[in-house]
């Protein structure tokens, strides 16, 4: 579990750095500009962090799934070496489709008014910049956004779904509470992730603004990252003795 969460604190470290520092640099600047380079290299970057949170997410969920429905084979199934293979193997697959968009958005001419309408180079708004054909890029986006997105989702709910049919068979409310503690940090940041995501990208109206998009990226952008640590520190029993402990040591410092 500490493995998953490591790497998905880095993970939410670096996708809020993505955007974020060049943001609060433009809200200083009186012309915000970013070099074409740049706006290919923070769209890498997005995608690579914003791709690896989907598939630690999915890790995890299998983690509670063997967690709460084969307690006894746990440490049998989800051994060091496993949870280390799914790590790499999430870090791979993000890097090479993260590599994939980059690329093809590189070949792409951009001959109008420059103009992003978005507070960092999303791949949809510098497609409605370009002058080129955009069919194949449009076509992958589709097709490994389906991959990369929405087959995640359906898994982590293949394994919630699991998990409340292996409750339901010896129902009690020890094992209901034991469940809920177990997962509710985990469905709590996958609600925040995908509830934005999914509504932005796969759900889009016609009568969403610019601003209304805008604010929805903020969210998955910056807000649920920095919501996260927060959600499985309150909901983890170590994290919260711990977090005990250190206060309890400064109260003790501040009385002496």
């Amino acid at each position: 579990m500490y493995l998953f969460l490591s790497n998905l604190s880095f993970s939410d470290l670096c996708f809020s750095s993505v955007t974020m520092p060049k943001l609060l640099q433009n809200m200083l600047k009186e012309d915000p500009s970013i070099p074409y380079a740049g706006c290919l290299t923070q769209m890498y970057f997005f995608l690579l962090f914003g791709d690896l949170e989907s598939f630690l997410l999915v890790t995890m969920a299998c983690d509670r799934y063997v967690a709460i429905c084969f307690p006894l084979h746990y440490t049998t199934i989800m051994s060091p070496k496993l949870c280390l293979s799914l790590v790499v193997l999430s870090w791979v697959l993000t890097t090479f489709h993260a590599m994939l968009h980059t690329l093809l958005m590189a070949r792409l001419s951009f001959c109008a008014d420059n103009v992003i309408h978005h507070f960092f180079c999303d791949v949809s708004a510098l497609l409605k910049l370009s002058c080129s054909d955009t069919q194949v890029n449009e076509l992958v986006i589709f097709i490994m956004g389906g991959l990369i997105l929405v087959i995640p989702f359906l898994l982590i709910i293949m394994s919630y779904a699991q998990i409340v049919s292996s409750l339901l068979k010896v129902p009690s409310a020890r094992s209901i509470r034991k469940a809920f503690s177990t997962c509710g940090s985990h469905l709590s940041v996958v609600s925040l992730f995908y509830g934005t995501v999914i509504g932005l990208y796969l759900c889009p109206t016609a009568t969403n603004s610019t601003v209304k998009d805008t604010a929805m990226a903020m969210m998955y952008t910056v807000v649920t990252p920095m919501l996260n640590p927060f959600i499985y520190s309150l909901r983890n029993r170590d994290m919260k003795g711990a977090l005990g402990r250190v206060f309890r040591k400064k109260k003790t410092l501040f009385s002496l």
